[in-house]
Parts: C-alpha cells; structure tokens; sequence
C-alpha cells in the first residue's frame, strides 16, 4: 500500500508536467536568470491576482521579512510585536536587526495572535507589529488595522502559511497580506504556492516602501555599481518564477480541492 503523503510534489509536477518543462526551457534558451522577463512577469501576474500595487520577489520568505523591516529605518532596541506560537522567521528577522521582538500569546481556537493582548505590550519603542496567518486562518485584522492606526504602528502581515486567505475588513473581502502596509511570503516547497527551491516576495501599496524594498533586494543599487542604501543579495531565480507563474493558474483549484477534502 502506498502512503498518502502530506504534500506530494512528485505527483503535482506530473500533471502539469509539460507546462512546467515548457516554462523552465524557455528560461534556459533565454539565458536570463538572474532578475529579467520572467521575474517581472510573475510579479506582475501576483500584483493582479492579489490586487495590489506592488509585489517585489525576493529569495526567500526569511528575507522577506527582514527586508521589509530594513526598509523602516528602525534603530536597535525598537520594539516589534509578533504571536510567541509561529515558525522562527519573524522571531530571526527582528532580532538580526538588533530589535526586539515582543510576543503575545495567541487565541486559542485560532492559533493566531490575541488581539485583547497586544494593547498591553504597547510601549514608546514599539514601531510595528508582525501578525502571523497560519494554518490557513486570519488574525483578527480589523482589530490590528485599529490597533496599529490608534498608535502608529507598521503591520507586516506574514502569511506563508496562509497566502491566497481572504478576510472581511472595510466592507469588502481583501487578500491576506494587502490589508496592512507589508505583506510577506514564501515559496518553499510546502506552500500551497510554491517553486521547487527557496522563493519569496513582498507586497505593498506603498510606493516609497516599495521603492526602498526594491533597491534592498539588490545590494542596495537601482542601477549596477550605483547602490543607494544597504542591502542584500535577495532575488527571485527566473526559473523559480517561470515556475510559479504557471503554478499561479492552479492556486485557486488546488486550494477549493484541499478543501473540499477536508470537508470529506
């Protein structure tokens, strides 16, 4: 008898077998893999699939986050609240910035953030919240929006394990990770998006944050040897985004068929 596997890529790869060979030949005869055609394309296929001004790929979801809070010019010792119950990533990025996450407990039929509970951290150093998604659910974050507009907080919303997730605010359904001022993702293998290595990208309707977003990705530089600011060696490999560009037109299916398996 064969296992049934959680996430079982060698079968996904076969039934859009000759897409995806299709999408990473062309790469190849390109001969473009660093930033280029492919690169662009995909970010703008996601910036229409979330409906969002700006989507800025990167290397991973990791970098995501840390590059996101690099763009806020924040000083160590600045204070980042974040849920005490997710994977190490947004814990790692405020800390290797010299900041200091401080973490709320979450709720307990949701797993996300405890929204009564982060008003009581609150504090003159305190700059940004980092609400994580997870298992596919949303943090409460009409309560957040309020929260952070009431103190003049930054929200980076980290939904790698929620991305494509809507919630109800402002009278309309939104895209997980458009509601606040960032969003952040990964690719990794296990996400219901995924290319077939490391990936991430960064969402923003802010078109100062973007710009400064974008030139931290690349050393810095908007131009070759012109580099504006500190940065980082983070991009999107062209192949991984041929990938997920073809991968992007399935999203919505494979997430309707993993539910309606759930509900079996």
């Amino acid at each position: 008898m064969k296992p049934i596997q959680m996430i079982d890529l060698a079968s996904q790869y076969l039934r859009i077998k000759d897409e995806i060979d299709s999408s990473i030949h062309k790469v190849v005869q390109s001969g473009s893999y660093i930033n280029g055609s492919f690169v662009d394309l995909f970010a703008s296929q996601l910036a229409e699939y979330l409906s969002v001004k700006h989507v800025i790929p990167c290397a991973n979801g990791t970098d995501a986050l840390l590059i996101s809070l690099m763009a806020l010019d924040l000083q160590p010792g600045d204070e980042i609240i974040t849920s005490n119950f997710s994977f190490i990533a947004a814990a790692e990025a405020i800390a290797l910035l010299g900041l200091k996450p401080i973490f709320v407990d979450i709720h307990p039929q949701t797993f996300t953030i405890e929204t009564k509970a982060i008003e009581q951290v609150i504090t003159p150093k305190t700059k940004a919240i980092i609400p994580v998604h997870l298992f596919g659910q949303a943090c409460n974050m009409q309560a957040i929006k309020d929260i952070a507009t009431k103190y003049n907080l930054i929200i980076i919303e980290d939904v790698a394990q929620s991305f494509s997730g809507e919630c109800f605010i402002d009278n309309e359904n939104k895209k997980l990770g458009t509601i606040g001022d960032i969003g952040c993702t990964s690719f990794f293998p296990s996400k219901n998006l995924a290319c077939f290595g490391d990936g991430g990208a960064i969402f923003t309707n802010n078109d100062a944050l973007a710009h400064k977003m974008k030139l931290i990705c690349n050393h810095g530089a908007k131009r070759k040897f012109i580099h504006e600011t500190i940065g980082l060696n983070s991009r999107l490999d062209a192949i991984q985004a041929a990938i997920l560009s073809v991968k992007l037109n399935y999203l919505n299916k494979w997430n309707k068929q993993r539910i309606d398996i759930s509900n079996q």
